[in-house]
């Protein structure tokens, strides 16, 4: 279990049953920021069965300050054919503005790294939006590498219901 104290007595810990509301929160402004306010679906029911269900898939680090959640860091594993084993996908990382510059961001990540660390993983991996310049700057500070030659493909909605249906 990860818990540690950060600056302005705020904790990284491993999201907790209680915190939906506050995680939530931190994904549609994330959406708002991404210019996708409408898109979330989701909602605190589905985050409490899908971090904290019978055989959760999904995983969570907050860094929590004041009793309010102000940054998330939401991963699941992957597996690498090439590699034999586990790595981490960040699906979300996020601190609310007023919060940044704190380091939480940081923390968040080294985290998951840690995490890849402790547990023989060999990849931690992301995507980001090529428009997001403060992000991408973040992500080379850290030492991380863009995967040019690779371009996310999605499926959804009907072209995903037609494709299941052939």
């Amino acid at each position: 279990m990860i818990e540690r104290t950060l600056t302005d007595d705020a904790t990284l810990r491993a999201a907790r049953p209680g915190d939906e509301e506050g995680i939530l929160a931190c994904i549609q402004a994330l959406a708002d920021y991404e210019k996708e306010p409408d898109a979330v679906e989701n909602t605190v029911a589905a985050l409490t069965e899908c971090l904290f269900g019978d055989e959760p898939k999904v995983f969570a680090h907050v860094v929590e300050r004041g009793g309010e959640i102000v940054g998330i860091a939401i991963w699941f594993l992957t597996y690498s054919t090439w590699t034999g084993g586990h790595g981490i996908w960040l699906e979300d990382l996020f601190v609310y503005d007023s919060e940044r510059g704190q380091g939480y961001g940081k923390a968040l990540i080294a985290s998951l790294a840690a995490v890849c660390v402790e547990r023989g993983y060999r990849r931690l991996e992301w995507t980001v939006l090529d428009w997001n310049a403060p992000a991408l700057a973040f992500y080379r500070s850290l030492g991380a590498d863009p995967m040019d030659e690779w371009t996310t493909q999605r499926l959804t909605g009907h072209e995903l219901a037609a494709l299941a249906a052939r």
